[in-house]
């Protein structure tokens, strides 16, 4: 069973999360050759402040 975890800074709508979990469910079925209902997708969600970049937090640039 694949399971995927997608780690990205809040702010997508939910349509935006459908189709994202659509496509790469599609994705893997193809690749993996496995059916849709074993793959899992965890989306996690993060605030700009919890992510830094060369040494500054995404939030202060």
């Amino acid at each position: 069973m694949p399971i995927v975890q997608i780690d990205m800074l809040e702010g997508r709508t939910l349509e935006q999360k459908r189709e994202l979990v659509k496509r790469v469910t599609e994705a893997i079925v193809e690749t993996a050759k496995c059916p849709p209902e074993a793959v899992k997708i965890i989306l996690r969600e993060m605030k700009p402040e919890h992510l830094g970049e060369a040494g500054v937090l995404r939030c202060d640039r």
